[in-house]
């Protein structure tokens, strides 16, 4: 474990030497500076895990070092105790306003002091640590998304190419029944097509520049969701739209809304599992969230009367692949629809539907500006 280095700052070359002695007799590297200006340029040259900040300087004080080292990403993970003769309460909150960590008063108490040090330098290590766990949890989550992706794909590729080449050989050997020929080549041909609509769900999730958005009305962006979903299906099943917006306009991209709609809403009629067409009821509603400010928030709510959310892939349910169903070629509908709409400074999530079924949450911003950070979900208000 490397030993921890302390940059010593005070105009007064008497304290620095005794800080100094009394740091490298505990067997702790230092490094020194004698005005504002050197402390930054030491700080960057060498990054140390500790700075005692003397607060009174002439070229400039330590509040302002501080507050410049503060601003810096680089730096401002680099804990400050500040040395100062003030003992007021007015002065030591203004110091741990602009980001110290500790205050130590003149005439300085070595003993304590050191004390004081040890436990910055402990805090430091585990909050070093802490970094460390993070980066290497992200670096693990990524990688096993990666994985999942990958062997989502191949695992649908495998599949559907063995579906589509067994179809093939019943041809051939089957040249002579044209029926029989028909029906392959129906197989076969829904098989491609699969392939064909994983290649472009994959397509639709790279990361891209901001999309260009155009002013939309909400009643044509749902009939245009609507038919798409019904003809990915191929059904026309009972849906009950509730609307007390009326046709309102939006700022969204029409391509990527409505596909991530109609996704949405293929998974509630998916949900339904065998339930005759008839049954399968799907209720959208329209309402509007209001965060901190004058900017409206439109929510859409996909809801259904199905299995509800299998609790066994509950924390699963947006990852690529995850599915409840059996058939392959399947599990990307709802990654992309989240995918889809974060990208337009919005969010999907899942909740149970009181008395079974599933309630989808669309969030959508209705003007662009919101769309330069993205949105975070507020409370509704009631």
């Amino acid at each position: 474990m490397p030993v921890p280095k302390i940059l010593i700052v005070d105009d007064q070359p008497i304290n620095v030497l005794l800080l100094k002695r009394c740091l490298e007799r505990e067997g702790i590297p230092t490094a020194s500076a004698f005005g504002g200006a050197e402390a930054l340029a030491l700080v960057a040259q060498e990054q140390p895990d500790l700075i005692l900040l003397d607060v009174m300087m002439p070229d400039m004080d330590g509040i302002e070092v501080c507050r410049r080292l503060q601003a810096e990403e680089a730096t401002r993970h680099i804990p400050i105790i500040f040395i100062t003769a003030r003992s007021t309460k007015a002065g030591k909150l203004e110091g741990l306003g602009v980001g110290a960590v500790d205050y130590i008063t003149k005439p300085i108490d070595l003993d304590e002091t050191l004390a004081r040090v040890r436990t910055q330098l402990r805090f430091a290590a585990i909050n070093r640590e802490m970094l460390d766990l993070q980066r290497r949890l992200v670096e693990t989550r990524r990688a096993a998304t990666i994985g999942a992706v990958t062997q989502g794909i191949a695992h649908n590729m495998n599949n559907l190419l063995g579906v589509a080449l067994g179809y093939l050989d019943l041809i051939k050997a089957r040249a002579d029944q044209p029926a029989a020929v028909r029906d392959g080549a129906g197989h076969a041909d829904a098989a491609v097509q699969r392939i064909v609509s994983i290649v472009s769900q994959l397509t639709a999730l790279e990361v891209r520049s901001p999309l260009p958005l155009d002013r939309c009305r909400l009643e044509t962006l749902l009939a245009g969701a609507v038919a798409r979903f019904r003809q990915e299906a191929n059904v026309a099943p009972p849906l009950l739209i509730d609307n007390p917006l009326g046709d309102i306009a939006l700022d969204t991209h029409v391509e990527v809304f409505e596909d991530a709609f109609g996704k949405v809403l293929l998974n509630a009629w998916e949900s339904y599992g065998d339930q005759p067409a008839a049954e399968r009821l799907i209720t959208i509603r329209v309402r509007w969230v209001e965060p901190e400010g004058p900017a409206k928030v439109l929510r859409l709510t996909v809801e259904d009367a199905g299995h509800g959310i299998d609790p066994n892939i509950r924390d699963q349910m947006f990852e690529p692949f995850v599915s409840t169903k059996r058939t392959v070629g399947v599990g990307m509908g709802l990654t992309v629809a989240r995918h889809a709409l974060r990208s337009l400074g919005g969010e999907v999530t899942l909740e149970d539907r009181p008395g079974g079924g599933t309630i989808a949450v669309l969030l959508h911003p209705m003007e662009k500006t919101l769309h330069r950070t993205g949105y975070t979900q507020p409370p509704m208000r009631r």
